[in-house]
């Protein structure tokens, strides 16, 4: 008899933790992309520099787009070829890795 009630007992305390519910949570994640602001200027704003070392870097890339930040730092978009690029430089026309 006690077997049974042993036995009940643990089959009844497996099937609860089989009922139990486990707590759903959703996990929202936001990604914040942090740029240097740059502003869209003119092609004939560029300086002399720098076109002068894209043109001796890439003499076949087109110039396409220039933006500028604060830093005057400069991004170019250019194209070469089939491929399309963005290149940062300095007012001087030395390349910035980014």
């Amino acid at each position: 008899m006690k077997n049974l009630f042993l036995s009940a007992a643990i089959v009844l305390g497996g099937l609860t933790s089989f009922a139990s519910t486990s707590p759903i949570t959703n996990t929202i994640v936001k990604t914040i992309s942090i740029q240097d602001e740059y502003t869209e200027i003119k092609l004939e704003e560029v300086p002399a520099p720098i076109t002068a070392a894209l043109k001796k870097a890439y003499p076949d890339a087109v110039l396409s787009k220039a933006y500028k930040n604060a830093n005057s730092q400069y991004k170019l978009d250019v194209t070469v070829g089939d491929k399309v690029g963005s290149l940062y430089a300095n007012a001087d026309g030395s390349w910035i890795k980014k």
